[in-house]
């Protein structure tokens, strides 16, 4: 066999050329996989912006879409330090008067009645038809109309629903209100009937107006009156609706249901409790530990006027109102230790058994403070408040 002459350099050409077949099959790669990646982002543009055949926005791209086109009534974060007042549905109906409690200096947030103790509920609305059945429908103001108002001015909305009070329900569905050992509705001190608590229609009838009250933009479902009766005669007390759980356990299950409904949407949710709720069984079903598993805050209602003499070991409670709020937070503190609830008072702005100065509310706002409380809110059901609390910093 003759062998071929030996070509110094053909190696080196080889080599070459090998490197070039590479770098061409690395560059075909990378265009392969760019291909693959705009046409289906093309496709996407052509489904959502072309010519009416556009399906719903994918759900991932949602975060990238301007601005101006992300659902302007979507939750928003609490204030660090909230400042707020309790407005009614009746005065939230005269003209401007909203926007009067907007632009109070100071404030920050306001709670807002969705349904109060008399059982009406602020505005028709299509996704509770049984509020228009029985006649507790109101056309009071437009709650997409006052969260967007709300949003202008920078403050937090809160939706309060009075939960288990309820004259209008009681009177128009006797099978499913508190009733009496003879079968008549029961009937508190004052006259109002009250919504069987075990009965599970009874929640969806509340939890779906704070499902509405999330959609149409209110940033936080307040639920207050979430206990049994506790004026009255309450020993003819009957529930149609009774099972096997214990009071305390009933409330708090209420409000995982509404917790199970209500998280999904991004909205904030919280229950108003009596005081004392913290520092004894006060026999109404409200264990602030237990129903803490659910809510993001509790408010209890710590107006020092309510308080019996000796309560505390303070002779009158009216009197020492900062001393009042103290003792009452201290509880709270134990007894959610260890939980992310917050702690949010609500402070007396009203007058009962004796007057009430701007000094007064300070002092309340001072004890809070001191109790490591995220804020207050003050309470005045005739809506008169001192505007000066708002803006009050300690020294």
């Amino acid at each position: 066999m003759v062998l071929q002459p030996v070509d110094r350099s053909a190696h080196y050409r080889e080599r070459r050329r090998r490197q070039r077949r590479r770098r061409r099959v690395r560059r075909l790669g990378a265009l392969l996989v760019i291909a693959a990646v705009v046409v289906p982002v093309g496709a996407y543009v052509a489904r959502s912006t072309g010519d009416g055949k556009s399906a719903a926005i994918e759900p991932a791209a949602a975060a990238d879409q301007p601005a101006a086109k992300q659902n302007p009534l979507a939750p928003r974060p609490a204030p660090l330090e909230m400042r707020g007042v309790h407005v009614t549905m009746a005065l939230a109906s005269l003209p401007g008067k909203l926007e009067e409690y907007f632009s109070m200096q100071g404030l920050n947030t306001v709670e807002l009645d969705l349904k109060d103790e008399n059982g009406e509920i602020a505005w028709p609305l299509a996704a509770v038809p049984l509020a228009k059945q029985i006649g507790a429908a109101r056309p009071y103001y437009r709650p997409k109309q006052a969260a967007l108002l709300a949003r202008r001015h920078g403050v937090y909305l809160i939706g309060r629903i009075v939960c288990f009070e309820d004259p209008v329900l009681a009177a128009a569905m006797p099978a499913r209100a508190v009733q009496r050992g003879d079968g008549s509705v029961w009937r508190n001190h004052a006259g109002l009937g009250w919504a069987d608590p075990y009965n599970r229609a009874n929640w969806e009838y509340l939890v779906d107006l704070a499902v509405a009250a999330a959609k149409s933009g209110f940033d936080e479902i307040q639920f207050d009156y979430v206990r049994f009766p506790t004026d009255g005669d309450i020993s003819d007390m009957v529930f149609p609706s009774r099972d096997d759980t214990p009071m305390g356990w009933t409330i708090a299950e209420f409000l995982h249901y509404a917790s199970k409904r209500l998280k999904p949407l991004g909205v904030r949710i919280s229950a108003d409790v009596f005081g004392l709720a913290a520092t004894r069984n006060l026999g109404i079903g409200q264990f602030p530990r237990r129903m803490a598993r659910y809510l993001d805050v509790i408010y209890p209602m710590v107006y020092p006027s309510h308080y019996v003499p000796g309560e505390y070991g303070i002779d009158d409670p009216n009197a020492v109102p900062g001393q009042v709020v103290a003792a009452s937070l201290a509880d709270f503190k134990k007894q959610l230790a260890g939980t992310k609830t917050k702690i949010i008072p609500w402070l007396q702005d009203f007058s009962y058994g004796s007057t009430y100065t701007a000094d007064d509310v300070k002092v309340q706002i001072d004890a809070a403070r001191r109790a490591g409380s995220p804020g207050f809110l003050l309470w005045n059901a005739a809506g008169i408040y001192t505007e000066e609390a708002l803006t009050y910093t300690p020294e």
